[in-house]
């Protein structure tokens, strides 16, 4: 964890940031990524890039580590899936906030200064921010992830509408370091990390939805998360898996 102690005006009180990248193998899309991130960071705050390939990357290494900015660190992840990856990233995070973030989406400019803007201060809090859908060359293929999923002010902080049709996605996400101790150690067995995080901050502390699109969020067939289909049996078995954790840690 890097010293995050700033004193620049601008840090909102000291409300400093993590975004927490974790990789894995395809570094096609990696430095288009960083490149819209790091214009948004301020001196205080972090980019975490976990590379969770086997024996890591050395092209996600390299695509990294020219950028030569003291704010990113390259990190070898736990090499045991996305879920874990993400785990660790949130327990080495020094930041007030933490960002999710994937490594072939392109953020908009104005991403941080809104999450900042919208986030509570020092309570346990969850921001979910909408984004446009694009293929593998950015065209854009749908406006809105919320209207897709269905996902409104009303309806999309709920615990149950979430628990039987999560409406929170990774890399939509922020969240406050105060919510940590609800969220961590992620349970085994449980279907995604975004899921768990959400529903978490439902039961013990805020939801804030954002109607903006804040990411153009890259769809294409090499994608880590959110592409494949499940079978209504997988469905249900995730739900359980989901419900006998939330009675274990309460």
């Amino acid at each position: 964890m890097r010293n995050m102690i700033c004193n620049e005006k601008t840090s909102f009180l000291r409300r400093n940031i993590s975004v927490l990248l974790a990789a894995y193998r395809d570094d096609r899309y990696i430095a288009e990524q960083i490149a819209s991130i790091l214009p948004q960071l301020h001196d205080c705050d972090e980019l975490l890039v976990s590379d969770d390939s086997p024996e890591g990357d050395l092209a996600i290494k390299q695509a990294v580590l020219r950028f030569e900015d003291p704010r990113m660190q390259y990190l070898r992840g736990p090499g045991l899936g996305t879920i874990k990856n993400v785990e660790f990233l949130l327990g080495r995070a020094g930041g007030d906030i933490l960002v999710l973030c994937d490594q072939d989406d392109v953020w908009l400019p104005e991403k941080l200064a809104r999450v900042r803007a919208h986030l509570p201060s020092h309570e346990p809090a969850v921001l979910l921010h909408d984004a446009k859908l694009t293929d593998a060359q950015l065209n854009i293929t749908c406006e809105s992830l919320f209207e897709q999923r269905n996902v409104s002010p009303s309806k999309g902080g709920g615990f149950w509408r979430n628990l039987i049709k999560n409406g929170f996605t990774g890399c939509c996400m922020a969240l406050t370091k105060e919510l940590l101790p609800y969220v961590l150690p992620f349970p085994a067995g449980i279907p995604m990390h975004d899921q768990w995080i959400g529903l978490r901050a439902t039961r013990h502390g805020k939801v804030v939805l954002l109607k903006e699109p804040l990411i153009l969020h890259r769809r294409h067939p090499a994608a880590q998360t959110g592409q494949a289909a499940t079978s209504l049996w997988q469905k249900v078995r995730w739900r359980v898996r989901l419900i006998g954790a939330l009675i274990r840690v309460r």
